[in-house]
C-alpha cells in the first residue's frame, strides 16, 4: 500500500528521467522538463483564502479516526474523521481573523496581502501527514507548486499535538518550510539537527517539567502516578519528569499509557491501577482528544478522590467544563499557557454561521455539536433540523471562551510572528541583506528559507507582551497556574491560582496562591498522597527491600539519638553530656547523680547522727560513773578512746552524702580509714590488757609492765600511726578525686570519687582487716577465762560483726555504681560502728544503769 492511495498529492509523471533535489529546485529555479502533474486524491481544506503570500494552518478539527479497511482488494477509503472539536475550530477562526487584521492594517505588510489554506489533522498522526501533503499542493492540477519554482507556501501554523508536529515538520523540512506550533511543546522540538525549521510560541516541556516536579515537592506528594498518551509529547513530558524527580523525596508509584488508537479495555485496566494505588495524585501528560474517551470511562467507574495535575495540554479544554465532570475532576490543578487578550475575536466568531458558510461541513457541523441541530437537509445526522441563524452565546464556552484565550492567543502570535518576519524581509535594502552578496529576497520569488532566517530574528510586541525566539526555536517560558473550580451554574471553571516565570532565577519561578485553591472532592485542604506516612520527629525512616525509598517504615530512634525533623533518615547521637528526651526529640542535659540529701542521704545522716549521740550518751554515762568497778575494771582510758574512734567512725559517713568534691574526696576515706585503724587499735590494745591481766595472776608472771597505760598509748599510736602513712602515701601518689561515670547508665552522668590507686585503697581495708583479725584472734583465745565479766567475749562477738559486715561490703561495693556504692560504703561504716558500740558498751551501761547492785568488784571477779 503506498501514500498515493491514502493521501492527497500531486503525482507528476516525468518524460525525461532526471535526478531531482527539491532544495535546490526551489532556490535556483532552471527550466524542467516537461511533466505531467495529476491530483491523486480530494481532499479539500477547511477554510482558503488567496493573497500575494500563502501560510499553512493545519489544526485537530476533530479527535477521533475512523481507519479503513487495509485489505489489499480495492482502493482503500481515507481515514474519517469524527468527533468534532469546536475549541479547535475557535482557533481556525483566530487565525483567519490575524490574516484579515494583518491585510487591512497600514503599518504590517502594507501593499500586500496574506493568504491561507487550513486543513483538519483529526489529532492524528497519520491523518497529520496527509493534511501537510495537502497543505504543500495546490488547489487543483492547474496550481502544481512542487514541479518548479519557489514554493508559494511561505510557512506552516501547526500542529497542536507533538507526535503529528513531528510528522509535519519532517515532511517540511526538504522543501525548507518553516513551521510555527502553537500547542507542540515536546522538548524533542529543541534539536535543530533534527528539526531545523521548527519555532513554537509555547515554551518547551522541559519547563513544564521543572513546573509539575516543583509543585509536586512543594505539597509534599512523594507518591503519584503518571499517565501519558501514546505519543512523543507524552513520553518526552514523562522522561523530563523523571529525570527532574532524581534529586527529590517524590517516587512514581505507576505509569501508564493511553493507546493513541483508543483501547476501552486498556483503559479500564489503567483506570483499575489508579482506583488500587496508594497515589492519591495523578500526573497526565496525555492531548485533548485522548483524554475525553479516557475520562468518559473513568466517570462510568465512579471514582473520585482522585488530585489530577494536568499537562498544558488539555487542562484549559473547554470540552471537561461540564458540569458532569466536576464531581470527578474537580480540583484539578495544572499548568496552562499564558492567556492573552484578542479584542475583535469574539465579535468574529458570531459572524461565522451556516448561512455565511453554506457549503462549508465544519460549520454545519459546529451546529450540530453547539445546538443539538442540523442546519440543512444535507446532513446525513439524525439530528432535528434548525434554521442556522441561532445566536451564538457565552454558554457555548467550548467555541466562544474569548475571555481568556490561551493556545488561541498562540495561534494569534504566530500569525503575527509570520507577518513581522516577512515585513522585515521585504524592508531589505539591496547592498545590505543578509544573504549571499549581501542580497535580499525578492519580493515576487521569495523562498521559505529566506523567511526562515528573518522568523529566528524576528521581535516584536503584541498586547505588551514581547514575542520573540531563542536559537532553539523555543519562544519566553511562561505558564499559568489553573485550579478547576466550580461555577455558579454548576460548570467548571478555570481559575487563575498562580505562575510559573522560567526566567525568574532557580527556585523562585513558582508563585502559587494556595489559599484560592480547591482540591479534589471540594476541599480546601492540601490532598496526601504518599507511600508511607511521614515519620514523627524522634524516629527515621528504614526503606523496605526492594520498594522505592518512598516506602519505608518509622522505626523510633534509640536511647541517646533523637530526631527533631518530620522523614529524618537517620538519628543522630546527642553530645557526651546530653542524652535523649522520652520522645527521642531532643538532648536534655544527663541527669547528675550522687548520693544527695534526699530519702536515702537522709536517711543515713540521721542514723550517721544517732548514732554519734549514742555513742556520746555511753561517753557520758562512762565518764559520770568512771570510779566505778566496771568502769575501772575495763580500762576506763581505753574505753574513752574507744567511744571517741566511734563518734569520729559514725560522723565520718557524713562525708559520703553530698556532691562529691576533690576535698570530701580526700577526705572520706582517708578519715574512715584513719578513724576507723584508731577505734580497732584500741580494741587491740585493750584485749591484750584483758588476756595478759588474767595471765598476770599466776605465780612469777610480770607481763603486766610491759602493757602499762604508756605501753597501750604506743601500741594504739603506732598501729594508727602506720594507717596514716599508708594514707599519707595514697594522698601523695594518686589521690581520690571526682569523676563523671557515664558507662554504667549511659543516659545518666554518676558523679563519684574515684579512688585514684586501687592498691592505697584496697591495703587501707586490708590494714583495718589485719587488726580486725588480730583482735579476734587474741580475744577468741581469752574467751574462757575466769570472771563474771569477761570482755573478752564481748570482744570476740564485736569482731565478728565488724568482719561479717566488712565482707559483706566487698561484693556489694564493687557490683554498685556511683551513689549506691558511696551509701554502701556508708552503710557499712554504720553497721560496723552499731556492732562495735552494742557488743562493747551495752552489757557494760545495763549494768550500770540497770543493775548498780553488780557493778562491783567482788561480782566482777566472781571466782
Amino acid at each position: 500500500m503506498t501514500l498515493l492511495t491514502l493521501f492527497p498529492l500531486l503525482y507528476c509523471v516525468f518524460v525525461l528521467t532526471i535526478t531531482y533535489n527539491p532544495v535546490t529546485s526551489f532556490t535556483s529555479p532552471t527550466p524542467s522538463p516537461a511533466k505531467v502533474c495529476t491530483l491523486q486524491n480530494s481532499f479539500q481544506p477547511a477554510f482558503v483564502a488567496r493573497g500575494d503570500y500563502v501560510i499553512g494552518g493545519i489544526f485537530p478539527l476533530h479527535y477521533n479516526q475512523e481507519m479503513p479497511d487495509l485489505n489489499c482488494t480495492y482502493r482503500p477509503p481515507p481515514v474519517n474523521c469524527n468527533g468534532f472539536d469546536p475549541r479547535a475550530f475557535r482557533w481556525v477562526q483566530t487565525m483567519r481573523l490575524a490574516v484579515e487584521e494583518i491585510n487591512q492594517s497600514t503599518e504590517l505588510l502594507p501593499n500586500y496581502t496574506l493568504g491561507y489554506k487550513i486543513f483538519d489533522s483529526c489529532a492524528y498522526p497519520l491523518t497529520g501527514q496527509r493534511a501537510a501533503m495537502a497543505v504543500l499542493n495546490g488547489l487543483n492540477e492547474d496550481d502544481t507548486p512542487l514541479c518548479s519554482g519557489a514554493s508559494p507556501l511561505l510557512a506552516v501554523i501547526g500542529e497542536s499535538g507533538s507526535a503529528q508536529s513531528i510528522v509535519v515538520s519532517r515532511i517540511l523540512q526538504p522543501f525548507r518550510i518553516p513551521m510555527i506550533s502553537y500547542f507542540s511543546s515536546c522538548a524533542c522540538f529543541s534539536d535543530r539537527r533534527k528539526y531545523p525549521t521548527f519555532f513554537r510560541v509555547i515554551p518547551n516541556d522541559d519547563y513544564q517539567v521543572t513546573a509539575i516536579a516543583q509543585l509536586l515537592v512543594r505539597f509534599n506528594w512523594t507518591w503519584v502516578g503518571l499517565v501519558r498518551g501514546d505519543h512523543e509529547y507524552g513520553r518526552f513530558a514523562v522522561q523530563g519528569l523523571l529525570r527532574e524527580l532524581q534529586d527529590t523525596k517524590v517516587c512514581v508509584a505507576y505509569q501508564e499509557m493511553i493507546p493513541l488508537l483508543y483501547n476501552r479495555q486498556r483503559a479500564l485496566e489503567i483506570i483499575e491501577v489508579m482506583r488500587s494505588s496508594l497515589a492519591k495524585v495523578v500526573v497526565v501528560f496525555s492531548a485533548e482528544g485522548e483524554m475525553t474517551p479516557f475520562l468518559r470511562d473513568y466517570m462510568i467507574q465512579n471514582i473520585t478522590g482522585i488530585q489530577w495535575v494536568a499537562s498544558e495540554a488539555w487542562v484549559t479544554a473547554s470540552v471537561f467544563t461540564g458540569s458532569e465532570y466536576y464531581p470527578y475532576m474537580g480540583g484539578t490543578i495544572g499548568f496552562g499557557i499564558r492567556k492573552g487578550h484578542i479584542s475583535r475575536l469574539s465579535d468574529y466568531l458570531q459572524t461565522v454561521n451556516p448561512q455565511m458558510y453554506p457549503n462549508n461541513l465544519l460549520v454545519k457541523e459546529l451546529w450540530e455539536a453547539l445546538y443539538g441541530c442540523k442546519p440543512s437537509l444535507s446532513s446525513s445526522t439524525q439530528l432535528p433540523l434548525c434554521t442556522g441563524q441561532e445566536s451564538l452565546l457565552e454558554q457555548h464556552s467550548a467555541y466562544m471562551n474569548t475571555s481568556s484565550p490561551r493556545v488561541a492567543y498562540n495561534v494569534y502570535k504566530a500569525v503575527y510572528a509570520i507577518a513581522h518576519s516577512l515585513h522585515n524581509l521585504l524592508l531589505c535594502q539591496p547592498g545590505s541583506g543578509p544573504f549571499q552578496n549581501n542580497s535580499c529576497a525578492q519580493s515576487n520569488n521569495i523562498h521559505p528559507w529566506q523567511l526562515q532566517y528573518y522568523l529566528q530574528e524576528v521581535t516584536f510586541n503584541i498586547a505588551g507582551e514581547e514575542v520573540n525566539f531563542d536559537l532553539k526555536g523555543d519562544s519566553i517560558p511562561y505558564y499559568d497556574i489553573i485550579n478547576w473550580q466550580r461555577g455558579t451554574g454548576g460548570n467548571i471553571e478555570f481559575v487563575n491560582v498562580g505562575l510559573f516565570d522560567g526566567t525568574k532565577p532557580a527556585g523562585e519561578e513558582l508563585v502559587i496562591q494556595e489559599d484560592r485553591i480547591i482540591w479534589a472532592g471540594h476541599q480546601s485542604e492540601v490532598p496526601v498522597s504518599v507511600c508511607s506516612a511521614s515519620c514523627l520527629p524522634g524516629s527515621r525512616k528504614a526503606v523496605r527491600r526492594g520498594e522505592p525509598v518512598c516506602c519505608f517504615d518509622c522505626v523510633p530512634c534509640d536511647s541517646g539519638k533523637i530526631s527533631n525533623q518530620t522523614n529524618s533518615i537517620e538519628c543522630t547521637f546527642c553530645p557526651e553530656d546530653f542524652w535523649s528526651n522520652k520522645d527521642r526529640t531532643a538532648c536534655i542535659p544527663k541527669e547528675v547523680e550522687f548520693l544527695a540529701y534526699d530519702s536515702l542521704g537522709i536517711a543515713l545522716t540521721v542514723i550517721s547522727v544517732v548514732g554519734a549521740c549514742l555513742t556520746m550518751a555511753v561517753f557520758a554515762v562512762f565518764f559520770h560513773h568512771r570510779n566505778t568497778a566496771i568502769v575501772r575494771v575495763n580500762n576506763s582510758e581505753l574505753s574513752f578512746f574507744i567511744l571517741f574512734a566511734l563518734t569520729l567512725c559514725f560522723l565520718c559517713s557524713l562525708m559520703f552524702i553530698g556532691e562529691p568534691t576533690p576535698w570530701s574526696c580526700m577526705l572520706r576515706h582517708t578519715a574512715f580509714s584513719i578513724t576507723f585503724s584508731l577505734c580497732i587499735s584500741c580494741i587491740l590494745g585493750k584485749t591484750l590488757v584483758v588476756l595478759a591481766a588474767f595471765t598476770a595472776t599466776r605465780p612469777g608472771d610480770n607481763i603486766m609492765k610491759w602493757l602499762g597505760p604508756k605501753q597501750q598509748r604506743f601500741i594504739i599510736f603506732s598501729c594508727t600511726l602506720v594507717q596514716v602513712v599508708i594514707c599519707a602515701a595514697w594522698l601523695i601518689d594518686a589521690p581520690p578525686f571526682p569523676s563523671r561515670n557515664t558507662q554504667y547508665e549511659r543516659s545518666k552522668i554518676i558523679l563519684e570519687c574515684s579512688v585514684g590507686s586501687s592498691l592505697a585503697f584496697w591495703c587501707v581495708l586490708g590494714y583495718i582487716g589485719l587488726q580486725a583479725c588480730l583482735s579476734f584472734v587474741l580475744a577468741f583465745l581469752a574467751r574462757k577465762l575466769p570472771g563474771n565479766f569477761n570482755e573478752a567475749k564481748f570482744i570476740t562477738f564485736s569482731m565478728l560483726i565488724f568482719s561479717a559486715v566488712w565482707l559483706a561490703f566487698i561484693p556489694a561495693y564493687i557490683s554498685s555504681p556511683g551513689n549506691y556504692a558511696d551509701a554502701v560504703e556508708s552503710f557499712a561504716i554504720l553497721a560496723s560502728s552499731f556492732g562495735l558500740l552494742f557488743c562493747l558498751f551495752a552489757p557494760k551501761c545495763y549494768i550500770i544503769l540497770l543493775k548498780p547492785e553488780k557493778n562491783t568488784k567482788q561480782h566482777l571477779m566472781g571466782k
